[in-house]
Order: structure tokens, then C-alpha cells, then sequence
């Protein structure tokens, strides 16, 4: 229980910290390409010369201008970057792609969008070697999680805290309505209910143990064991 209790206060201190959108004061430094992307300035995108070196420059976070563009919600300049060659699955300093961004965020627009122009769900993200949905259903983003879903996220992934997507929005989430419609759109799409963390408590035995009485219910009218 007490190692439990340690990983899930490291995790959900980790997701809140762990992806750091530009500053006011950090973009008022910005120039180039990353100036161009956080104003949103289509204009200045495409009027310059651009080669992988422009395209995949990064900040102090090690944010290429597309990240800052996914950060700041700038859709047309999303698309130009693309357009113009930028790699929608770079990972920045804390090993995020753009769509693990946008789903931490809750940006069902800009996460569509992403995914319009051939990102992927698949990607391993962040320090726990997790994916965007493990992060979208650690937070209750059922939206969210229903798109990557349908975009081929792989439901059973399982990160190097021996947590799935269905386990953590148990474990770190609140048992709440969020969470329960986020675990109601990953057992309906098929997640494996079986699977346990490391010390083998699986999804039904983590939420008696939580206490969270809906869960159980879902779960157990699920043929969770």
C-alpha cells in the first residue's frame, strides 16, 4: 500500500509539472521561427527559408517551433509547419510529442488536428514511458481519450510503473464522473481488464481498494475478476 501510495503522489506531481508551456517572459525572448509560431504568425512561417535546422531548432525546454505552436493553440501555424516539413512526432525536453501535449491539456480541437495531419497515438512519451492516452485518462479527459482511441492508441500499453491507461484512471484519478466516463470508453473499447500492476492488484481490485463503488460496478458488469 505504501508503494502504491509513493508512486501515485510521484506520478500526479509529475504530469502537472512535467509539461511546461512557454512563459510570457520566455517567449517575449523568443525570435525566428519559435517567435513566429508562438504569435501564430503564418506570414512569417512562410515567408522564410526554412530546412530541418529551423524546423527542429529548440528552446531551453527543447521545444521545436512546433511545440510552441501546439502549446499556444496556433492552428494555422500548425499546419504550415507541417506543410513546410516539421515532425509531428519530435519529443521536447521532458519527452513529449505534440499530441501527448495537446491530450494533457484537454485541446480536443488542436489534438484533432494533429492527428488530421499524420500524428500519431502510438508514440512512448515522458519519464514514466507511458502515451498520450495513459496521460489523457490519468486526468479524466474522456474527449480525449475517445480520440485516441479511434486514432489507434494502443489501450493495453503499459508504462515503466507497471500502469495501463484503465489502471491509472483508477489510481490517480477521483473516482468521479470524469473518471468514470473515461473508464466507461476504455473498457468499451475493449482495454484488458485483467491486467495488473506490480504488486498484481488488477483495475477491480484497485477500485475496492480506492473505494470508488461505480468503478467497481463498471468493471464487475464488465467481467473484471
Amino acid at each position: 500500500m505504501i508503494r502504491v501510495t509513493l508512486a501515485v503522489i510521484l506520478a500526479s506531481w509529475t504530469i502537472a509539472h512535467a509539461q511546461v508551456p512557454p512563459s510570457e517572459a520566455e517567449a517575449a525572448r523568443y525570435t525566428g521561427l519559435h517567435a513566429a509560431a508562438y504569435r501564430g504568425d503564418v506570414a512569417a512561417i512562410k515567408g522564410t527559408k526554412l530546412g530541418p535546422a529551423q524546423l527542429h531548432a529548440r528552446d531551453g525546454h527543447g521545444r521545436t517551433p512546433l511545440h510552441v505552436a501546439t502549446y499556444a493553440r496556433r492552428h494555422d501555424a500548425i499546419r504550415a509547419l507541417v506543410a513546410a516539413g516539421a515532425d509531428l512526432h519530435r519529443l521536447e525536453g521532458d519527452r513529449y510529442d505534440c499530441v501527448t501535449i495537446a491530450a494533457v491539456a484537454n485541446d480536443e480541437e488542436t489534438l484533432r488536428l494533429l492527428l488530421s495531419l499524420g500524428a500519431t497515438a502510438g508514440l512512448t512519451t515522458s519519464r514514466y514511458d507511458g502515451t498520450a492516452l495513459i496521460a489523457a485518462a490519468h486526468l479524466g479527459h474522456e474527449g480525449v481519450v475517445r480520440q485516441l482511441i479511434a486514432a489507434g492508441a494502443p489501450l493495453d500499453h503499459v508504462n515503466n510503473l507497471h500502469w495501463t491507461a484503465l489502471i491509472e484512471a483508477i489510481v490517480l484519478g477521483d473516482g468521479g464522473r470524469r473518471h468514470q466516463r473515461t473508464l466507461h470508453a476504455l473498457i468499451e473499447a475493449g482495454a484488458n481488464l485483467q491486467l495488473a500492476d506490480r504488486q498484481g492488484r488488477t483495475p477491480l481490485a484497485l477500485a475496492r481498494d480506492k473505494g470508488y463503488q461505480e468503478m467497481v460496478r463498471m468493471l464487475e458488469s464488465a467481467g473484471a475478476r
